[in-house]
Formats: C-alpha cells, sequence, structure tokens
C-alpha cells in the first residue's frame, strides 16, 4: 500500500473557471478563530446544567481562570491558533485537524459510528415498477448530476447570509476513501481536470458479486433503456451468492487495512479495487424487500433487519445506491470527506429530477456497441477467506448490537410556526424534555448535547457543536415536572427563553464562534513535551462534550428516512426532520441496552405536551 500523498486532499479538480459552482468560493471568508475570553466564558456557562455539585462546578471554574489568565498557557495557545489561521498558505486553521482526527485516524468500523444514509420516497408511478428501472432511471439521473457538477453548472449551495462553500463537493464521485496502515486513511481521486462527464463507469453489486458498467458509449451517457438493459443483465446472471469480500471494509479500520494490503497483493484484485475506488459512484442491488419504516432504515443503514446484505456494499465509497428487490430505494453515504448537506441535495435532485414527466430519460433505441456488463470476480486464497469470516463475525456483533425506532408526531413545521417559534429550537427542546423524563430529572449524570450547525459560509467549513444543553432548558424541562408548583405560563415564559438561548447559541455556532471547535484547536496547539492543561482533563469539562444525544436535522421532500448512529456506547442517535407541514420525524438509534423505544413513546409524549402548552389561541399574540 502505499504512502499517504501529502496533497491528495488537493488532488480532487474543481469545475472549470468562470462557472457557477465554484463562483463565489474564493471571496468565502476565513473560518475565524474565536475570543478566548469569550469562549471561556461561553464554556463556563455551558458547565453550570451539567455539574454534579458546587464543587465540581468550582473546581471547572478555577481551571478554566488558570488556562485563560494573563500569561497563562491558554494565551499561549491561543496565539499559537491565530499564526496557524492567518498563514496565507491555508485556507482553513481547522480543516486537516478536524479531518484527522474526527475520520481519517478514526479506527473502529465505519457502519454504524459514521456513515448514513437517506431512504428515498417510491418510484414514480408513470415508469416501470421494476427494481432494473428504479437502479437504471436512479443512475441515470446521478450521472447527469455528475456531468452538470463536472461543468461547473451546479449552482451553490445558499443559506440567507450568502453563498456556501462547495470545496467538498470535489469528492462525491469518481473517488474512494482508502485504510492507512499507519493509522490514518486518506482518499483518491479519479476525476480528472476538464473532464465534462460524457464518460466513466460505474461498478454494480449483486449477491456480493461486483460488475463494472461502462456508462457511455461513442460519447454520451446511456440512456434509461440502455442501463436498465445492463442492469437487468446483472439480475440475470448473478443468481447465486458470491464471497461477500464488500464486508471487509465493514471491519476496524486497522483490520481492514491489512486485510486491504492482503487483498491487493493478487494483481487481479488490485485491478478490480482501482474500478471501485475510480467508478463514478457504486450501485448496490440488494435482495430483501424492506416495507416498514424502520425495515427500510436497517436496510440503508446497514444491510437489512439482520445485516444480510452489509456485504453487498463498500462502505468506502462516498456515495452508494442501493435498490431493493420490491422497488425502494436509498444512499449510504461515507463521512470523511464531505458532510451530509452535499449528499442530501445531490439524492434529493437525482430523485425528484425522475419523478418529473420532463426528465431526460435519452434514446429509446440501444446502441450495438455497448459491451455488456464485466464481472469483477475476486481472487480469494485461503487467508483472505478467513478475513471475510472474520468481518462477517464482527459485523454480525455489530449490528446485532444495534436498536432502532422511527417516529412521526401529529403535528409540524406549519403548527409550530404558528405558535411563533423556529421548528428547530422547539424540536430540540421537545427531545431535552423526552430525555430528562427518561433519566428521570437533570441529564447531567450522563452529559451534553450535541446539535450539528454547519460552517460552510466559511471557506473549507464543515461543522461546529451546538450545546443544547443550557441552564435554560433545564429549568424549562424541570418546570414541567407534574409536582413543580408552577403556572402555565411560566412554563411558557421558560420554553420561550430556552428557545431563545438555543437561537443564540445556533446562529453563534454557524458564525464559527462556538465552543468546542475553538477548544479543539487550542489542544492542538500543545508542542509535545508540554503538559496538557489542567482544564481538558476536567472531569464536568470531559462531561459536557460527552454527546449522549447526537443530534441533526436535514428535510427533503423527496426522503421517507434518513438517519446515522449513536455517538457514545450510552447515548442515542437522534436525526430528526422538522421541514414537513405535518409532522415531526425521529429516527431514534442505540445500542440494545438502552431504552430506545422508550425514549422514543418519551419524545411523542413530549411534542403533544409542549403543543398543549402553547395551544391556547388567547396566548399567541404574547409570544
Amino acid at each position: 500500500m502505499a504512502k499517504v500523498p501529502l496533497d491528495w486532499k488537493s488532488r480532487a479538480p474543481r469545475p472549470p473557471a468562470g462557472t457557477s459552482t465554484f463562483a463565489a468560493q474564493d471571496v468565502l471568508p476565513r473560518l475565524p478563530v474565536p475570543d478566548l475570553d469569550t469562549t471561556l466564558a461561553k464554556l463556563e456557562h455551558s458547565l453550570l446544567p451539567l455539574a454534579h455539585s458546587a464543587d465540581e462546578l468550582d473546581a471547572a471554574r478555577r481551571k478554566i481562570q488558570s488556562f485563560g489568565a494573563q500569561g497563562g498557557i491558554g494565551k499561549t495557545l491561543h496565539e499559537r491558533l491565530l499564526a496557524r489561521a492567518n498563514d496565507p498558505g491555508r485556507v482553513n486553521w481547522l480543516e486537516e485537524f478536524w479531518d484527522d482526527a474526527a475520520y481519517l485516524t478514526y479506527r473502529d468500523t465505519v457502519v454504524v459510528n459514521v456513515s448514513y444514509y437517506y431512504g428515498f420516497e417510491d418510484h414514480p408511478s408513470h415508469l416501470p415498477q421494476t427494481p432494473a428501472n428504479r437502479a437504471a432511471s436512479l443512475t441515470r439521473s446521478a450521472l447527469l448530476f455528475r456531468r452538470a457538477l463536472k461543468q461547473g453548472h451546479v449552482e451553490p449551495d445558499r443559506v440567507k447570509e450568502g453563498p456556501l462553500c462547495m470545496d467538498s463537493w470535489r469528492w462525491m464521485f469518481d473517488c474512494c476513501r482508502v485504510p492507512g496502515l499507519d493509522g490514518k486513511d486518506f482518499s483518491v481521486t479519479a476525476a480528472k481536470e476538464g473532464e465534462t462527464g460524457d464518460s466513466g463507469f460505474i461498478v454494480v453489486i449483486r449477491k456480493g458479486r461486483f460488475w463494472k458498467v461502462d456508462v457511455s458509449v461513442q460519447n454520451r451517457l446511456l440512456s434509461t433503456t440502455e442501463l436498465e438493459r445492463q442492469i437487468q443483465h446483472i439480475y440475470d446472471n448473478t443468481t447465486h451468492e458470491f464471497p461477500p469480500v464488500g464486508v471487509l471494509p465493514t471491519n476496524n479500520r486497522d483490520i481492514w487495512a491489512s486485510d486491504y494490503a492482503l487483498l491487493s497483493q493478487s494483481k487481479h484484485n488490485q485491478t478490480i479495487l482501482d474500478t471501485i475506488e475510480s467508478c463514478a459512484f457504486v450501485v448496490c442491488l440488494d435482495s430483501e424487500n424492506p416495507e416498514t419504516h424502520v425495515e427500510f432504515s436497517k436496510a440503508n443503514w446497514y444491510g437489512g433487519v439482520e445485516g444480510a446484505e452489509v456485504g453487498n456494499r463498500w462502505f468506502d465509497k462516498p456515495v452508494q445506491f442501493v435498490i431493493w428487490d420490491n422497488g425502494k430505494a436509498g444512499m449510504v453515504g461515507e463521512h470523511s470527506v464531505m458532510d451530509g448537506t452535499p449528499t442530501a441535495r445531490m439524492s434529493g435532485e437525482v430523485v425528484a429530477a425522475v419523478k418529473s414527466p420532463g426528465f431526460d430519460h435519452g434514446t429509446d433505441s440501444v446502441s450495438l456497441a455497448i459491451f455488456p456488463p464485466q464481472p469483477l470476480d475476486w481472487e480469494l486464497s485461503p487467508a483472505l477467506q478467513t478475513s471475510i469470516d472474520r468481518a462477517k463475525a464482527a459485523a454480525h456483533v455489530l449490528i446485532s448490537s444495534q436498536s432502532l425506532t422511527f417516529l412521526r408526531t401529529s403535528y409540524g413545521k406549519a403548527q409550530i410556526k404558528a405558535f411563533g417559534f423556529s421548528p428547530d429550537s422547539w424540536t430540540q427542546m421537545v427531545i431535552q424534555l423526552a430525555y430528562h423524563r427518561l433519566v428521570g430529572g437533570r441529564q447531567n449524570r450522563y452529559g451534553g448535547t450535541y446539535e450539528a450547525a454547519t460552517t460552510r459560509r466559511f471557506q473549507h467549513g464543515r461543522t461546529e457543536a451546538i450545546r443544547v444543553v443550557t441552564e435554560e432548558s433545564t429549568r424549562w424541562c424541570e418546570s414541567m415536572d407534574p409536582d413543580v408548583s408552577i403556572s402555565k405560563e411560566e412554563r411558557r415564559n421558560l420554553f420561550a427563553a430556552a428557545c431563545k438561548v438555543h437561537g443564540r447559541d445556533a446562529r453563534d455556532a454557524g458564525s464559527g464562534l462556538g465552543i468546542d471547535r475553538h477548544l479543539f484547536g487550542l489542544r492542538k496547539m500543545i508542542k509535545e513535551g508540554e503538559t496538557t492543561p489542567e482544564i481538558f482533563a476536567d472531569p464536568l469539562f470531559v462531561r459536557s462534550s460527552t454527546w449522549v444525544l447526537s443530534t441533526s436535522a436535514i428535510h427533503d421532500p423527496h426522503f421517507q428516512v434518513y438517519g446515522w448512529g449513536e455517538v457514545v456506547p450510552h447515548g442515542f442517535g437522534v436525526p430528526y426532520v422538522t421541514g414537513f407541514d405535518d409532522y415531526l420525524q425521529f429516527t431514534l438509534t442505540s445500542r440494545k441496552e438502552m431504552p430506545n423505544e422508550q425514549f422514543s413513546a418519551e419524545l411523542d409524549r413530549a411534542a403533544e405536551d409542549v403543543r398543549a402548552l402553547f395551544n391556547d389561541d388567547s396566548i399567541h399574540s404574547k409570544l
């Protein structure tokens, strides 16, 4: 295995200069370094509701004060971080640190822990209701989107403050994560400067068998009819299960790196690896037939209720489309070089395009010049078969440890806005109340709540943490306890105060002025041989960044389900959706020993109780 190239991150090309996609890229501001005193003040305030005792809080305060004192180590680390941020040769002071620490040096399996999924709405009724047509239509649509991206015609993402950074979009197609033998992964790309997107190939997996499918003929993309013919060939010629080599990337990253080296000892296998890593994207044709939202989620997340199709994937690819035998479809994403918002937009536009009666399916005829799909059958030694068996066993243990529930409430965005609140802040308070009731009081025994905020308003920005647990949110949750003697009006006021603080903290995080990435950067400025400041080992500080609730919201009207896993063993993943007028949607993920179904029931009850708190027309004008 080759040594990690120092310049790997720059190797994926941009769209052509002068086109839309990167038009605003170079004028985006740099990610700021927040003021140290402000960050430490915010940190201290965030610790208040999580302290076990006054003594524990006082101890943390003393360490914060010592860290931030004039002439203290905090000031020195901050000056070093400012120097890094002001380096003219560096676009973003956080980028390399975050890529490595959050993803590329993470050695646990990416399945459950890192990868995420979207489950699409049903295939349009005006199209043939077969899995081959579903796969062909999505493939054609994704190829057209890929072409538009390569030619620079994809408009930049925007928020009301302006355009967002599109740099990570370079890693959406024609690339792959590769395991590193030195404890650090990286990504490779086959994309070339000046490509028009009218050529290339995909890899299709069926029953563990890999196939290479060229997606163009005579310098034009294949039509839906032509792609359907190719995909049907794969269905017809894959009648039994093949050794699930695709399960190898689901293992611990160091084990996978070792297996990758073993796999690539064969020149034939190395050619297959090169084909997978350089293909535009992967299409997985699964044999299961998920029906319920829970089945659909599990089929997307890790290959079915029992993980039967976990080997029918290549989890290191940034984009994998999955099509089941009943025609359902979704996407699985790899997280290391790209967060979920770019792939959500891409997937939503791909599905929406197919739904349109005017979608460009291409010619109805089939060119005689098209070569049939090429099977990619591995050379498997006894040692590799042992590796596959080991990976299958590890995947089974992992998948068997997981629990997932799905909930839609009886109301959504429309009613929340009618009450005068931000749907996101409202939903975060619902989550806080539900968890407060689940654990029987203050959650300070366990840790904090993470909500992802995008920092893509800045060059090469990714995310910042919104610390949702505040004194204001905790006071409101406690006011909702049945034995608390307090008026409905006071509870409303406490709720409004908690939402206001949440909104402020969310805006700060999105403006690059959060707490956690700054503290992370300061810690990375400690030089070898220097003593780590006491605050970073303080029990209360550690608890405050232990995300027992990891939350994030993505919305696309063409998705039925979406989700990802918990980030600590005693916690929950809480992907949620606030974009529908008629319901809020939650997916709860956790280990099986956690009270997953009980938490789901508490979410439903909390949502109803918050609505009841404001379900009085006479008070609307006071909010």
